[in-house]
């Protein structure tokens, strides 16, 4: 299933694409996507929901984040290791932690902040990962019954903040609109292998990520084990899983983000971003 969020902010309804890709209400099954309904028995009621009979929810309306106030939004540094390479540092021998603040979850086309003070604002295609059910020290064979499915992440992140500044990485990757996610949380039995989808990134269409999710140096599996060693995992949590190379800050010289600038993303079977950068 495709799940998503469609409304103005604050005032989402619900919906699930169906065969046609209508938007179908699911308001009356389900209140909301949040951590108390995201789970495996929710999708199991959804799926046996006739379609056809829900009403259709406007598909020229804004599109949500397609999950709402998760309690954590968990993301891996240097998964990828050309983008490692990139940034000029050495591959992990073990995944990079850290966090995004849950206030920067923002609809898959809503407007990114450039705020006064911003130089070095940057992009960074990422599958995203969604916790269905308490998760605390599992195996990596245990994993896949613990996650729900995927969506798509721009991992937006201030270079100078999250890296010249004192202090950890969350400064520069927590900002309002600095996690775009959706359009739709997808289910993982519509996906069949994980392992293995095209990413992409344009700016001002310009193609500057080109990935596939085959190259991650932790896959999705290794990365819910070893995170539920450190910390328990709920429902609705999401986890972002590292970007590929194409970054601004890689490049030679720098490339950032400026007022103006239009960003489109996507990853096989998890649909397309497409963002402005506004000042504020």
């Amino acid at each position: 299933m495709k799940l998503l969020r469609v409304g103005q902010k604050g005032k989402e309804k619900p919906g699930v694409l169906d065969k046609d890709g209508k938007i179908r209400d699911i308001s009356a099954h389900v209140k909301d996507l949040n951590p108390e309904n995201l789970n495996f028995e929710t999708i199991s009621k959804l799926q046996s929901v006739d379609l056809s009979s829900l009403a259709e929810l406007p598909a020229s309306d804004r599109i949500g984040s397609c999950i709402t106030n998760p309690g954590k939004f968990v993301a891996i540094g240097l998964n990828y290791s050309d983008h490692a390479a990139e940034t000029g540092a050495d591959a992990p021998s073990e995944p990079i932690v850290f966090m995004k603040a849950t206030s920067c979850i923002a609809g898959p086309n809503d407007d990114i902040e450039l705020v006064p003070g911003s130089k070095k604002l940057d992009w960074e295609v990422e599958l995203g990962i969604v916790i269905g059910k308490q998760t605390k020290h599992i195996s990596e064979n245990q994993a896949q019954d613990h996650i729900l499915g995927y969506c798509l992440v721009n991992d937006v992140s201030e270079r100078e903040w999250q890296i010249e500044k004192m202090g950890q990485w969350v400064k520069g990757k927590s900002h309002d609109t600095y996690g775009p996610i959706g359009p739709y949380f997808v289910t993982k039995d519509e996906i069949p292998n994980v392992n293995n989808l095209k990413m992409s990134l344009d700016v001002n269409g310009k193609r500057m990520q080109t990935g596939n999710t085959s190259t991650m140096i932790f896959n999705v599996n290794v990365i819910v084990s070893y995170l539920s060693k450190y910390m328990s995992l709920q429902a609705g949590d999401i986890i972002t899983t590292g970007t590929p190379p194409g970054v601004g800050m890689g490049m030679k010289p720098q490339q950032f983000l400026k007022a103006g600038d239009t960003i489109k993303l996507s990853i096989e079977n998890l649909g397309e971003q497409n963002s402005k950068v506004v000042s504020i």
